[in-house]
């Protein structure tokens, strides 16, 4: 199926159907940025704002983008915040926000649907200030070498969504070659269980 389909047709049920992942990338969103100050964020993959309310307690502005209209409705619906802007965005293009503008940029279960990270980074090396930090989550390539993906249901069934594996040395390398270093990854299980696979992975790049 079409992702940005997908997307629109999992609106409805995305923040109230049991999901470990969105509720694990929650945890580890706000964990990890707790300790950082940041003041203009863009939310990259914003969806329905799981991640916004956190943000805005933290931020004076934030741009959140995402290319499905049904999600964008949902988040839209839950702020009326002059503070927060969310725009329809195809993150494979162009990103119609001024270079130098934010001092975070936010990516959260986003990536596995890209096939080209090296124009992610790229672009987030554009909009960032000198400084400014790049926070990434998303499913540990060790789940998606064991077959997980992003699946929602639906009354016809589970639906999977058509979805990259890209290795932690990826990762690594392409922020290197767009002027990034790392300054901080982390591994997040559902539960401390030994010889268990962790579900996300997480990274802070620095430009």
């Amino acid at each position: 199926m079409n992702i940005e389909k997908a997307y629109n047709n999992w609106a409805d049920q995305y923040d109230t159907n049991e999901n470990k992942t969105r509720d694990l990338d929650s945890k580890a969103t706000i964990q990890t940025l707790n300790k950082y100050d940041f003041s203009k964020v863009v939310e990259l993959g914003c969806g329905t704002g799981k991640n916004t309310t956190y943000l805005l307690t933290k931020a004076k502005e934030v741009i959140g983008l995402d290319f499905s209209q049904e999600m964008l409705n949902k988040a839209k619906g839950k702020f009326v915040n002059k503070r927060v802007t969310f725009l329809k965005a195809d993150l494979t293009r162009e990103w119609k926000i001024n270079n130098s503008y934010a001092n975070l940029i936010t990516c959260s279960l986003v990536l596995e649907h890209i096939k080209n990270l090296d124009f992610i980074f790229s672009e987030a090396s554009k909009k960032l200030k000198k400084n400014g930090c790049f926070f990434i989550s998303e499913l540990h390539p060790f789940k998606q070498y064991s077959g997980s993906k992003a699946q929602y249901d639906t009354d016809k069934g589970t639906r999977e969504l058509e979805t990259y594996v890209h290795h932690i040395s990826e990762y690594l390398t392409i922020a290197h070659n767009n002027g990034f270093k790392l300054i901080e990854l982390n591994e997040w299980f559902d539960e401390v269980i030994e010889n268990e696979i962790p579900r996300l992975i997480s990274f802070v790049f620095q430009k």
